[in-house]
């Protein structure tokens, strides 16, 4: 049996308690969970199947390539493609029951010509996808293939950010004038959900919180469960001299005879570079300093001090229960999303 090098484990009970958390904000709300980057990078296919698993019907991905991934595991299921139209063939969205959500002018133009149920995506400040709440044409209030309307918050992790409501006012005053019962309004991603009941509608969009992060809210951090840890293998240990170099460039110099092991993780499996002369790591109850450059595959660790007598095979947590993704990102000064998501192929995904 190979040991592999570095080891990334899903809890799929706490995915599923992340999943009710949201389902019983609100009575009757529907919780469509964001899969897109392969399920942030925890595998969109093996998310999708658990969530199958526990009655979810909806979700959401960027891409036309994501949803048929995803559609071939099941049909029958709602799957919105967030990214639009672009140049697609739109029969593939017909024949694998895809929802494309229109984000320009120039797409609703080619989509009401055709035959396909539709999603709207409203801009209402993100200045990013979406058309410009301003802009709506009034032809649209009255068409019956839109089944879904959206907008996206730009600072739903700053909860006193006057923001919020102004694009919470922005997307009520436009989905007034539809005031179709059939249709589903969506504003509100995992932190926007947390805000308060008003930002909920009658569907959520969960992405990071799902799996564990919480984007430093600490509301939201408080009510889910971590979901992920990551743990490497030492491939080497051995004994470094005084006024020796560790890594690339000479950037950490020892002032003593110190023990170092080498850790076979590193920038190729998405551990950020500039952890390096100071990020982290963890076996048991030791924290270790990450010490020189890391390296494409590998990184090392000053074990001088350890409590154990570590040795080759052993692993060590980068992420865990205790020091979570969050706590990880910010050691890299970025959000959990880039985390998890940079976790490249090598690491091995179990489903615990």
């Amino acid at each position: 049996m190979i040991k592999n090098s570095a080891i990334l484990n899903i809890d799929k009970k706490n995915l599923i308690r992340n999943y009710n958390f949201f389902k019983n904000l609100k009575s009757n709300i529907i919780v469509a969970p964001t899969i897109k980057a392969n399920g942030y990078g925890l595998g969109d296919k093996e998310i999708f199947e658990i969530l199958v698993k526990n009655k979810c019907k909806n979700f959401f991905v960027a891409t036309l390539e994501e949803g048929i991934k995803i559609s071939l595991k099941n049909k029958k299921i709602n799957i919105y493609v967030l990214n639009g139209i672009q140049n697609y063939n739109l029969k593939l969205f017909k024949n694998y029951n895809l929802t494309p959500i229109i984000n320009s002018l120039e797409e609703l133009k080619i989509i009401i010509k055709s035959k396909l149920n539709f999603g709207l995506h409203i801009d209402t400040g993100i200045n990013r996808l979406g058309i410009n709440f301003k802009e709506i044409p009034d032809y649209l209030y009255k068409n019956k293939k839109i089944n879904i309307i959206i907008s996206h918050l730009a600072s739903a992790d700053e909860k006193s950010n006057y923001y919020n409501k102004l694009q919470k006012n922005r997307f009520i005053k436009v989905i007034n004038n539809f005031n179709k019962k059939n249709i589903i309004y969506s504003l509100s991603n995992s932190n926007g959900s947390v805000l308060s009941d008003s930002y909920l509608f009658n569907m959520i969009r969960p992405g990071i919180g799902l799996y564990g992060g919480s984007n430093k809210n600490k509301l939201l951090n408080k009510k889910i469960k971590p979901v992920v840890t990551l743990r490497a293998k030492i491939i080497q240990v051995k004994s470094i001299n005084k006024s020796e170099f560790v890594g690339y460039n000479q950037t950490y110099k020892t002032n003593k005879k110190i023990q170092i092991a080498i850790i076979g993780i590193g920038y190729a499996d998405g551990i950020k570079r500039n952890l390096s002369n100071k990020g982290i790591v963890y076996y048991k109850k030791d924290k270790f300093r990450i010490i020189g450059r890391i390296s494409m595959d590998s990184l090392t660790i000053d074990i001088t001090n350890s409590q154990h007598n570590l040795k080759v095979g052993d692993y060590i947590d980068l992420i865990n229960n205790r020091y979570g993704i969050e706590a990880f990102a910010n050691q890299c000064n970025t959000l959990s999303n880039e985390i998890i998501t940079s976790i490249g192929s090598r690491v091995k995904r179990i489903y615990v």
